[in-house]
């Protein structure tokens, strides 16, 4: 077969680990491999590179992806698609393995549809919002990232007893937030999932802090995890808690920081690279045996999908993903409600 790989939308450690395990699981057993740049709108440029051996050596370690990412809106119109699958008939293209998030799931799962190639996608977003998925590529290395900057802060905080509100990405899902939150010893965590009035939010933050920073307690910092899916504007909720610090705790001061493009980067951790690795190899795998419009899915919650040879790895229908990555993102999914559930049971934990 001929293969082309590229990487589309938001950037995720780990994606160069899936592209070079693309690369040498292809060529291993007899493919040609071609990386296609910038994502969809690299393909509809028929903008292409290849992989001479050795090429690939080293990458598993960068963040980023070498194939570069974009997204495209003139691929969501049908006439982008047919440029698309026009190009990937020139190409000569036999299997295309798509290694991103929700949207550029759901352009393989439009690319499927039209037949001209097999489709193969591998989930890649740090925010951990795709269906049928326990772990995506690049979520572990954002979660120790955000950890990482937390104890940066609390080092700081400490030394001179403040309040520390730091925004997390997540987009519209609180799971890093979540998972960094209770890893970094947060006191609060707020996630979009859930969204109070913004009058109880700020009461409930300014009990925190009376309790904290109260003459029974040694409390040096405090510490507020906030996903970037909560509608309150950061610096709005830190200035809401600044009228009160006078008469709620004297002497404390309240400081905001957002992590943004920071959880983004960095070196994939080795469970990003195990997994990225895992996927990739069974992506060259699945098109060889005929699959499309399919996604490898790592660990996922259920049973959906077809158990590979890796009891770790599926292969699940991509309308089978996109369905309940919509769930996730709308709250009614299972999992959505039993994390909230879990969190809800221990938050009463986390300011003690």
């Amino acid at each position: 077969m001929r293969i082309a790989v590229l990487t589309s939308g938001g950037d995720s450690p780990g994606m160069n680990a899936a592209i070079r395990t693309v690369v040498l699981t292809g060529a291993s057993r007899g493919h040609e491999v071609i990386g296609v740049r910038r994502g969809y709108e690299g393909l509809l440029a028929g903008d292409v590179m290849y992989f001479p051996v050795g090429s690939t050596d080293g990458i598993t370690a960068y963040g980023g992806t070498i194939l570069g990412s974009a997204r495209c809106a003139p691929f969501m119109k049908p006439e982008g698609r047919e440029e698309a699958c026009r190009q990937l008939q020139e190409l000569g293209i036999d299997a295309l393995v798509v290694i991103g998030g929700n949207g550029s799931l759901t352009g393989a799962h439009l690319l499927a549809e039209a037949g001209v190639c097999r489709v193969v996608g591998l989930p890649a977003s740090i925010d951990n919002d795709i269906g049928h998925c326990g772990l995506s590529i690049g979520v572990d290395t954002a979660v120790n990232t955000i950890v990482e900057a937390c104890d940066r802060i609390s080092d700081t905080a400490r030394a001179h007893r403040r309040a520390f509100i730091v925004e997390v990405m997540g987009r519209h899902c609180g799971f890093l937030a979540m998972r960094a939150g209770i890893a970094a010893e947060a006191d609060v965590i707020l996630y979009g999932e859930r969204q109070p009035p913004e009058d109880e939010v700020v009461e409930r933050l300014r009990g925190v802090l009376r309790r904290a920073f109260g003459p029974d307690r040694h409390k040096q910092r405090v510490l507020i995890i906030k996903a970037e899916g909560v509608a309150i504007p950061t610096a709005r909720l830190r200035e809401r808690l600044q009228e009160h610090l006078a008469e709620d705790c004297p002497g404390v001061d309240v400081r905001e920081t957002i992590l943004g493009h920071v959880v983004r980067g960095g070196h994939p951790t080795a469970l990003d690279r195990s997994i990225a690795q895992r996927l990739g190899y069974a992506a060259v795998v699945a098109a060889e045996a005929g699959a499309s419009d399919v996604m490898i899915s790592w660990e996922p919650y259920g049973d959906p999908g077809t158990p590979t040879m890796d009891t770790s790895v599926r292969v699940v229908p991509l309308a089978t993903v996109l369905a309940e990555t919509a769930r996730l993102l709308d709250g009614t999914s299972p999992l959505v409600q039993s994390r909230l559930k879990m969190l809800a049971q221990v938050e009463d934990l986390l300011s003690r």
